[in-house]
């Protein structure tokens, strides 16, 4: 009853604001919740000339044929290995870097350190990979020209399924490191001083103040932000994956979001196969939100609902 007064007052006093949020919920139904429909398709045998309605059922029959699928495995360890270094290194790199600009005393170079460390962020992700391919060349790159001046033979990267893995993870943190900052900068910058005063007073070193005071204080947001990445731990971005793979890396650099693709798009055109593994790989992805946020409820009673 509560709930239908509030809203009866909120109509007749915010309808102002409430009008507002019409069109954000109009584009969140239009292009979030209304595709959802589409994924029928991954239970049918979907035919383009006869439409989706007309397209016969074909019950699990995608499901199995990708569980049995001999690429199966290697694409899905593939994915969550990538997604697992990405949180692993990628995601406490932006808080190590805002613990470190909190503690500068230079404006000056804070702000310059900021602005280089935002700066790729803004990159488009064909211009980072095409840097990539240009700083790793084997004949005039500048790490395989070091190689060779000091006595090494040159490294094809990017032909080499080993070397994958760290290119992907490396120039990710390179790209969002600064970007990612931005939150964390601002949360220090709501913690009470009087906390970091009393420390000082009883003693406490720099140090002390950041492990105490600034990484506890963190935490609810290091938190949040925690379970929404996990949501993406298997949802491996395809565009850098696509420019950056080729048949000579699929053993590490095969993803889900890639096969989809290549099942979808191209040969066969399988787009039921496509849409039942993206189905897959959705709900897989609800498992570790949900999942991650119960963790975090029980555990550090912190959470997004």
């Amino acid at each position: 009853m509560n709930f239908v007064k509030r809203m009866g007052y909120d109509l007749k006093h915010n309808y102002i604001l409430l009008l507002m949020l019409l069109p954000g919920i109009a584009l969140f139904v239009l292009f979030r919740y209304l595709p959802m429909y589409g994924l029928l398709i991954s239970f049918k045998n979907y035919q383009l000339f006869k439409g989706f309605y007309a397209s016969p059922w074909v019950g699990l029959k995608h499901f199995r044929a990708f569980f049995s699928d001999p690429y199966a495995y290697r694409i899905i360890r593939n994915t969550f290995l990538l997604g697992f270094y990405n949180i692993l290194f990628s995601f406490p790199a932006p808080i190590v870097l805002a613990l470190i600009l909190n503690e500068v005393r230079r404006p000056g170079f804070k702000r310059f350190t900021q602005t280089v460390s935002y700066i790729p962020y803004f990159i488009s992700t064909v211009i980072i990979v095409g840097l990539l391919k240009t700083f790793l060349s084997t004949d005039n790159g500048v790490i395989n020209n070091a190689i060779k001046a000091l006595g090494g033979q040159p490294i094809v990267f990017f032909n080499e399924a080993g070397w994958f893995r760290t290119l992907y993870i490396a120039s990710d943190i390179w790209q969002s490191v600064g970007y990612g900052s931005i939150l964390y900068l601002a949360a220090i910058t709501g913690i009470d001083q009087e906390l970091y005063e009393a420390a000082r007073i009883d003693g406490a070193s720099r140090f002390q103040n950041i492990l105490h005071i600034t990484v506890p204080s963190l935490l609810p947001t290091i938190t949040i932000l925690l379970i929404m990445r996990m949501g993406s731990i298997i949802s491996v971005g395809f565009e850098k994956v696509y420019l950056m793979y080729s048949p000579a890396t699929y053993e590490t650099a095969d993803v889900i979001s890639t096969y989809v693709y290549r099942t979808g798009m191209t040969g066969d055109a399988n787009i039921g196969k496509a849409t039942a593994i993206g189905f897959f790989n959705s709900i897989v992805s609800l498992v570790f939100v949900t999942g991650t946020n119960f963790i975090s409820k029980r555990v550090l009673h912190e959470s997004l609902w």
